[in-house]
This record gives structure tokens, sequence and C-alpha cells, in this order.
């Protein structure tokens, strides 16, 4: 593989710590972004060839302006890995509209704000990747994680939509979608609303409790997505979405079995209604 240069959002713990090692190792040239001196630090220390930068996603005005000072100081940059993002659990009716804000400005407007800044920058080398870090819960639900999973849905048809446009460019546009990894998604990295409502005990406690007991046993391993996402921004003609574990794949597959089979018996409603 040719040596790229990496611009990884989030590279200092999950999935983007584990493709900025990986990549190092590849002999490409990492530029990490993280939130704070600490992160800074203990990144640096655990990779010493990764260049970082201090950026909140959610910061979406001086966006523009750190990238631009990132390829002044490192080159131009050829793949995007939109990673920075975080999960939120809680029943729907019991969470706070202001933690679905939080949500959707982290995972969706601080990923479209990070890509927009790339945008004109590939389209006018006519060159780059960019890979969104969705989700398997953004093209499935779980009861539990609502804002989470529209997130994801969010960032998966923005992903869809700046893939077509960006082809004639010669860019491409992939969407990763994992299932359950060994990261700190399930743990410290995840926002939980209180209970309050007794009526959703049955239902959610227990997929709470799942949640928890298998975290840091799930079937994912990060440093193996890692090296995945090295193999798909190598191909010349990468998917629209990559799904990544075998809970990812058999999850997705029942659901859009399951879909097929809702199309079709509401498909005689579904035609009735043309001129």
């Amino acid at each position: 593989m040719t040596a790229r240069t990496f611009f990884i959002t989030g590279a200092n713990s999950g999935f983007g710590f584990a493709i900025a090692e990986a990549a190092l190792g590849a002999g490409h040239r990492v530029i990490g972004t993280v939130r704070s001196e600490a992160a800074r630090r203990t990144l640096e220390d655990r990779l010493p060839k990764v260049r970082t930068l201090l950026c909140d996603v959610t910061e979406f005005d001086r966006i523009p302006d750190l990238v631009a000072q990132a390829e002044a100081d490192h080159g131009p940059v050829d793949v995007l890995i939109n990673n920075a993002g975080y999960g939120h659990e809680g029943v729907l009716e019991e969470s706070p509209l202001e933690e679905m804000r939080r949500q959707f400005d982290v995972n969706v407007f601080g990923a479209v704000a990070v890509a927009k800044a790339f945008l004109p920058r590939f389209r006018s080398r006519r060159a780059g990747f960019i890979v969104n870090v969705t989700s398997m819960g953004g093209m499935i639900t779980l009861p539990g994680i609502a804002y989470y999973c529209g997130s994801k849905f969010a960032l998966q048809g923005i992903s869809e939509v700046m893939r077509a446009e960006m082809a004639p460019f010669g860019v491409h546009v992939t969407t990763l979608c994992p299932g359950s990894f060994r990261t700190d998604w399930a743990g410290r990295s995840m926002v939980r609303t209180a209970r309050s409502i007794a009526d959703y005990d049955a239902l959610f406690d227990p997929i709470r409790s799942t949640r928890q007991e298998r975290h840091g046993a799930q079937p994912g391993d990060p440093e193996k997505l890692a090296q995945a996402v090295l193999r798909l921004v190598d191909s010349d003609a990468p998917p629209p979405q990559l799904l990544l574990g075998s809970d990812a794949l058999a999850l997705v597959r029942a659901r859009l079995a399951a879909l097929d089979r809702e199309i079709t018996g509401w498909e005689a409603l579904s035609r009735s209604t043309d001129g």
C-alpha cells in the first residue's frame, strides 16, 4: 500500500486508536485529534509517531481552520476517518431532549462539519477517502438506544448522499458499520439516562444489565477492525457501507429480510396510491 496521510478524529481511544496504531505500523502518517492536553500527552506517549491536534468536533466554526493548519503543517490528507462519537443509552420517554441534542452534535453535526472541511480539498485534488464510522445501529435498532441509533441512521443517510456527490471527483465515501467490539463504547464512553418509569423495567432493565455484563467480552477485536479499515482504504471500488462483525451481519441480514416481508405484505396498499 502506498504511504498515505490519515486524519483520525477521536484517535486516543477505541476504534480511533486502533486505526491510528495500525496505520502507523503500516508506514502511513497519522494526524490524530484529541479533546484535551491530557489525552494528547497520553496518545503521544503510546504512539510517538502520531501528530496530534486539539479538536472538539462540536466547535463547528473552528474546524475549517484546524484542517487548514493540519494540511499546512503535515501535507495533504489522503484519508479521513470520522471516528469521534459516543453512545447514549436510555428509554426514549425518560431521556431529556438535551441529551439527544448533544448526541447529534457530536455524532452527526461534528462528523459532517469535519467532512465538509475536507470536501473542497479532496474535490480539488480529485482524490481522497472518507470513512464515516456509523454502527450496525445505523441500520438496525434496539430498545434503549434511540438517540444513538437516530444519530447513526442520520450519518448513514448523509454519507450515502455524500458518496454520490463526491463520486464524480474521484473521492470515495464509505460508512463503517461495526457490531459489538471490545472498546469503551458500553463502558466509560457511554452516557446513561437514569431510570424513572417503572413500566419500562421489564423491557429495558435486562437490556441494560446484559450490556454492562458483556462489556469487555464482546466478540469484535478492534485490532482486526483496524486491519480491515486498511484493506478498505486500499480498495479502488469500496462499498457504500462495510459491516464488521458476525453479529452485525446477522442482525442486519435479519432486518433486511423482515423489511422485504413488510414491503411485500403491504405492496397492494402501497401501489393503490398511484394516480
